[in-house]
């Protein structure tokens, strides 16, 4: 791994600091690759803070542009951006925290062509979609090319997180714990323009997540492996559920050891 700059030493000294990141967790962040798939409102955190925190290779995927009732949440964005792409409305705030890092924008649907050509190449793949079967799509690639999936979720006034890493033989992956059969159901994104959602739950489960991927690449702290994070932004509850792996999953039972 390369040496920190003297700039660099000074933009992350407060990580420098943690015994569970130092120099060397600051090192392998820079030599990181993460892709982050949906620009929306659990993406806007997750991409600026791990620009922040200097993950030197961020690919951001979204086909979808920016609406003015995104404005409420997808703190990226701003009233200028309206009609322009979100990936890369993303990244130019990405670049504009930490000019340092690579940010690359994919203006494209996240199919099963593109994350075949992403997914191998990242350390670690963080789902911020919309919709189940995007979710399906993306626990598959990483189930195949084993990369660390941390995902969220978020709609009203519930949010949730997991990570799944199929390199450990007792993780579950997604479809483990969400069947595809059980993923005809309306995306988190129609449920958010019928049933509405808190403005700063997406932030709390966007960091979440990114704190996530920041355990997954450093070790600094647990990950969520194995475990269902429940959060209530009306009661201010957390539950935890375990969540174990499905040995007939239709996903992964093939494709990994028992």
């Amino acid at each position: 791994m390369s040496e920190l700059s003297d700039q660099q030493l000074s933009r992350y000294a407060r990580h420098l600091l943690l015994d569970g990141i130092g120099i060397e967790g600051q090192q392998a962040l820079a030599a990181a690759s993460v892709l982050v798939i949906g620009s929306g409102g659990l993406g806007c955190p997750v991409a600026l803070y791990l620009a922040a925190s200097g993950v030197g290779n961020l690919h951001l995927v979204d086909h979808d542009r920016v609406d003015l009732t995104n404005l409420q949440r997808q703190i990226a964005h701003g009233t200028a951006n309206v009609g322009g792409f979100k990936a890369l409305s993303l990244k130019t705030a990405c670049e504009r925290i930490n000019p340092e890092i690579a940010v690359h924008a994919h203006c494209q649907r996240a199919d099963d062509a593109l994350l075949t050509l992403l997914v191998q190449h990242a350390h670690v793949v963080v789902d911020c979609t919309d919709n189940f079967q995007s979710r399906q799509r993306i626990n598959h690639a990483c189930v195949v090319h084993h990369v660390p999936l941390v995902s969220g979720a978020a709609v009203q006034f519930d949010g949730q997180l997991s990570v799944f890493d199929t390199r450990q033989a007792d993780s579950p992956c997604y479809a483990c714990v969400f069947p595809p059969l059980a993923s005809d159901e309306p995306g988190i994104d129609q449920a958010c323009a019928t049933m509405g959602v808190l403005a700063p739950l997406v932030g709390m489960v966007g960091s979440m997540q990114a704190a996530q991927v920041l355990a997954v690449l450093t070790g600094c702290t647990q990950t969520l492996v194995g475990q269902l994070l429940l959060v209530n932004a009306k009661d201010w509850s957390q539950d935890r559920m375990r969540i174990g792996r499905n040995m007939a999953c239709g996903v992964c039972a093939e494709l990994r050891p028992s």
